[in-house]
């Protein structure tokens, strides 16, 4: 849970020489989006893996470029220190972003909230989508931009507005019900006007948190823009089916894929795979599937034991593997969250989004082989599917998780091996953890 204790940042690859992008702006800006906990992920791990179950809850703020606000007199224990609360502290002012009038912006927007899906607004200003992980996207315009947790997108946004004001930027929680935290505030600040000056309007109000129809709409919209298509294969090698489940494991509360949680053993995985360690991790692969005829995605299953193991998909190398993400009802009544998903070590294609039981019969049949995007993270919206396709083609051992931070702490990731025998010799400098002490001595 390193980036909810803020490990995190962003870094912008600049194109080859030569190479342009299909669309034209004046500036060039970057926002990270994120949330805030009071609690320190040490506190949050140890209330997770408690019987009882403790829910690390809602965040206490959202951030915008690393600023927000709290309501201190919520607090239950106040601070000895007056400045750690204090609303007329200068560093608690706002995210500010100067614009010049008539010009076009490029915002590059990152979402690296540890739990909450967001609602991205620019006050009064219509944001142009033009590209998506880092792949261009075919532009459509949103007043609204839903950003899932590892999530990252570009958006042209021109300056067009009554210049003698400032407009508010918001972000609001979605996906989720947070009657508790407070929006995330930002200014957009029309050059000459005082950085300072507040809008003369309350912040846009956002959309319902439980509205899941703009959501998906804005995922079937993403497609891969014209003259950047990165055709798929026609077929898959392999097709894999991750149902996404809530379960107990032994008293604890956990999230499981297939009916099995993921657990990390003690010696990293390729390195395991490179020495052949056999031992120190389970050696039987997770199920490529579930029960698809006899499973209700939209029930409390009666028996919600599962199992726990550190196994590993072994993939051909350069084959072609589907994943198949069907979301389903938690251990609450009438619950099914949004997960974003986000694959390591590769881009993958997104075929194509459902709501319901995926059918492997005939969903298959409704694929976008035209034009998908290609992304690294990408949302199983409540009761829903999601379909992926991606080539096996970079050695090593990658996971595919949740991205929220709580949720694969939990359990719900698997991991992916390919091409180990590709791998050139490790450093003795990786060497150190489990079983790996005294493989390599200099």
């Amino acid at each position: 849970m390193q980036r909810e204790a803020g490990l995190y940042g962003s870094i912008i690859v600049g194109l080859p020489d030569g190479k342009s992008e299909p669309f034209t702006y004046d500036y060039d800006r970057n926002i990270i989006l994120n949330d805030w906990y009071h609690k320190s992920t040490y506190e949050q791990a140890a209330g997770l893996s408690a019987i009882p179950f403790q829910w690390v809850g809602e965040p206490q703020s959202l951030l915008i470029h690393g600023r927000g606000k709290f309501n201190c007199s919520t607090l239950t224990t106040p601070s000895l220190d007056a400045g750690i609360c204090n609303a007329t502290n200068p560093d608690c002012e706002p995210f500010r972003l100067i614009a010049v009038p008539g010009k076009t912006y490029r915002l590059r927007i990152s979402s690296l909230t540890a739990l909450s899906a967001l609602s991205f607004q620019l006050e009064g200003h219509n944001m142009t989508v033009v590209e998506a992980d880092g792949h261009y996207v075919e532009p459509f315009v949103v007043q609204n931009l839903f950003l899932y947790s590892g999530e990252t997108y570009s958006v042209l946004v021109k300056a067009d507005q009554d210049p003698t004001r400032n407009y508010w930027i918001t972000s609001n929680i979605v996906g989720r019900s947070a009657p508790n935290t407070p929006p995330g505030l930002g200014v957009f600040v029309y050059y000459p006007n005082h950085p300072r000056r507040s809008p003369p309007t309350t912040p846009p109000p956002p959309p319902l948190w439980n509205n899941t129809d703009p959501r998906l709409a804005q995922s079937h919209a993403i497609k891969a823009r014209q003259g950047y298509i990165h055709t798929p294969p026609s077929r898959s090698d392999r097709v894999i089916v991750f149902l996404n489940t809530q379960n107990t494991i032994n008293g604890n509360v956990r999230w499981s894929v297939n009916n099995v949680s993921f657990a990390l053993p003690h010696t990293p995985y390729l390195i395991a795979l490179k020495e052949n360690l056999t031992h120190v991790f389970d050696q039987t692969p997770p199920p490529d599937g579930y029960d698809f005829q006899n499973y209700d995605i939209r029930i409390v299953q009666e028996n919600r034991n599962a199992t726990s193991s550190n196994g590993v998909y072994r993939l051909n190398f350069n084959s072609t593997v589907d994943i198949i993400l069907q979301n389903a009802n938690s251990m609450s009544l009438g619950t099914s969250e949004t997960h974003p998903w986000h694959l390591h070590g590769h881009d993958f294609w997104v075929l194509g989004y459902g709501e319901g039981k995926f059918d492997v019969f005939n969903d298959p049949k409704k694929y976008n082989l035209v034009n998908p995007i290609m992304k690294n993270t990408v949302p199983v919206h409540p009761y829903g599917w999601t379909a992926l396709r991606f080539r096996a083609d970079n050695p090593g051992a990658w996971a595919f998780h949740c991205h929220i931070e709580s949720h694969f702490y939990m359990g719900m990731g698997v991991v992916f091996a390919e091409g180990i025998d590709k791998v050139g010799k490790l450093p003795s400098s990786v060497m150190g953890c489990g079983k790996t002490q005294g493989l390599y001595r200099p």
